[in-house]
């Protein structure tokens, strides 16, 4: 038994080393829906029991898992891991490397990868920033600052049914991903900075790309 077992694990690492190398804009199962100068945005949704192509990450990223999955990564050259990953789990990854993702589990793993373009430079915005984790309580919610990554700041917010949070005061842009349905109303925006919040209803894993204020409010 023992024997087969190492075999079945030396099957699967010869595997990886051979299997041929793209980019991750043309590995099918990374569907690209945003992309401008800072991020490109990848849905990505594996069948079970499917795996990706071998494909290569050159920039920093991080993957917003939509949905409990297991799952098993090979890097090139490298033995399998396995990862247990829950709905909701945010993890950042630094890039420049490729590797193969298989879906593990009986459910599809789905997840919203960011890949960050600009992973060298430091925006300048990020040094306004007083701090780099917390937890604020909101009127029917909390606000949970997660960690901060290439200058990139990321938040997970929760809110109840008629929960009530600040619109964000920093001047950059927002990149939103929904971890549920959700209809978000913002009051006192219309034909001001952040009219871009007025109206947002989102399905389960939809992201939006909110672009910065014009100016900051008073």
């Amino acid at each position: 038994m023992r024997r087969s077992v190492l075999f079945l694990l030396l099957t699967a690492l010869l595997s990886a080393q051979a299997a041929r190398e793209v980019e991750i804009t043309a590995e099918p199962l990374h569907r690209l829906i945003f992309t401008n100068d800072q991020v490109r945005v990848f849905d990505v949704n594996i069948p079970p029991n499917s795996q990706t192509l071998m494909h290569r990450h050159r920039h920093d990223y991080i993957y917003v898992t939509i949905g409990d999955a297991t799952v098993i990564t090979t890097m090139k050259d490298k033995a399998p891991v396995t990862l247990t990953l829950r709905d909701g789990d945010t993890t950042f990854v630094p890039g420049n490397f490729a590797h193969i993702t298989r879906d593990g589990g009986p459910q599809p793993f789905r997840n919203i990868t960011i890949e960050i373009l600009q992973d060298e430079k430091t925006p300048p915005l990020a040094s306004k920033w007083d701090e780099d984790r917390g937890l604020n309580i909101l009127q029917g919610g909390t606000k949970e600052i997660l960690f901060v990554k290439d200058g990139i700041r990321v938040s997970e917010v929760e809110l109840q049914s008629g929960g009530v949070m600040p619109l964000p005061d920093h001047p950059g842009p927002i990149l939103f991903v929904a971890l549920s349905d959700l209809t978000l109303r913002a009051q006192q925006v219309k034909n001001s900075p952040h009219s871009a919040w007025a109206d947002l209803d989102r399905k389960r894993g939809d992201s939006v790309f909110i672009p910065p204020p014009i100016s900051r409010l008073d």
